[in-house]
């Protein structure tokens, strides 16, 4: 199956669902967020994993859009923590509506990604349940550390490497995980195939920093430095706090003291700094030793070696990297 495949099954049990019920501002936003798109990895991942230890990934739909629900419900209580007037484009479920509003279908949203999996037998039922409360409670985990680490300066990278485990890696493997389970595989598979979750997880938004300051703005979505003007101590920031000169490590420090109107010079400086101390190429080696490990997870599956590439082929377009 190629990923087209199953994004297409995907969208079509969704909105095949009946989402708007009464009262009608309770559901309209919860649509409305589910209609605004995005490449829906997490669900593909679902799809994915059930095909590849069941040959059957219809199956596992349910525990697809549980996954893909809970995300978005995630992205409304995101947006409004952080003021957010736009989300993929469009105004934020807030901003359409109101706080209130935002707050109230967020937890509707929430309540609705686990009423999916009653569409199973009990057993898997139950599986999926303790592994979701578990994922839950850890996202919101790495949520609240994110907002710590915004008024702390002692922020290790240890510190930072398990924030984002927490905030974006563990939904990344408890997605892959959620379809082995519905596959009914081992139990040393679903110890792996959640690994090679948690690894590709962290090496994405590892990425995903590296772009947010070094992409292209063109092809990244996403205005470029925007983690600099917030100030955000991503491992760009911490390894140069680490390892610089005393002369760059304070005109960091004072950077990211500051909020700006204007940020050119800001974003321009400390690209400087991040490139005097070669931190592109360590934050690239460090993204590739996370990929390195979540491929040795592939390497301990007890599935085809075809399954096996597939997977791994899945990871490096995720990566954007060469062989």
């Amino acid at each position: 199956m190629d990923i087209l495949t199953y994004q297409n099954d995907f969208l079509e049990y969704l909105e095949s669902k009946k989402w708007v019920k009464e009262p009608k501002n309770l559901y309209l936003p919860i649509k409305y967020i589910l209609g605004l798109g995005g490449k829906r990895i997490r669900p593909v991942l679902t799809l994915m994993a059930a095909e590849i230890f069941s040959g059957e990934y219809k199956k596992a739909l349910p525990a697809a859009l549980a996954v893909e629900v809970f995300h978005n419900f995630t992205l409304v209580h995101d947006d409004i923590m952080d003021d957010a007037p736009l989300r993929r484009g469009n105004k934020t479920v807030h901003e359409k509506w109101d706080i209130n509003t935002g707050i109230l279908s967020g937890d509707a949203t929430l309540i609705l990604a686990y009423q999916y999996f009653e569409n199973y037998e009990p057993e898997v039922f139950q599986n999926l349940a303790k592994l979701f409360s578990k994922t839950a409670l850890e996202v919101c985990e790495g949520q609240q550390l994110d907002i710590d680490f915004e008024t702390r300066n002692d922020v290790t990278i240890d510190e930072y490497i398990n924030m984002i485990r927490l905030k974006t890696s563990v939904l990344v493997g408890a997605a892959l995980q959620m379809g082995a389970i519905v596959a009914k595989t081992s139990e040393e598979n679903l110890n792996e195939i959640y690994n090679f979750g948690i690894n590709l997880g962290i090496a994405f938004q590892l990425q995903d920093d590296y772009l947010d300051t070094f992409g292209n703005p063109e092809t990244f979505g996403k205005q470029v430095g925007g983690d600099i003007i917030e100030n955000k101590k991503t491992y760009l920031y911490l390894k140069a706090l680490e390892i610089s000169t005393p002369e760059d490590k304070n005109k960091l420090k004072s950077f990211f003291n500051q909020k700006l109107e204007d940020n050119t010079t800001k974003i321009e400086e400390v690209k400087n700094i991040f490139l005097a101390n070669k931190i592109p190429e360590l934050i690239k080696e460090l993204i590739k030793s996370y990929t390195d490990l979540a491929f040795q997870s592939l390497d301990n599956l007890n599935i085809s070696e075809e399954n096996k590439f597939k997977l791994k082929d899945f990871g490096l377009n995720l990566m954007n990297r060469e062989v």
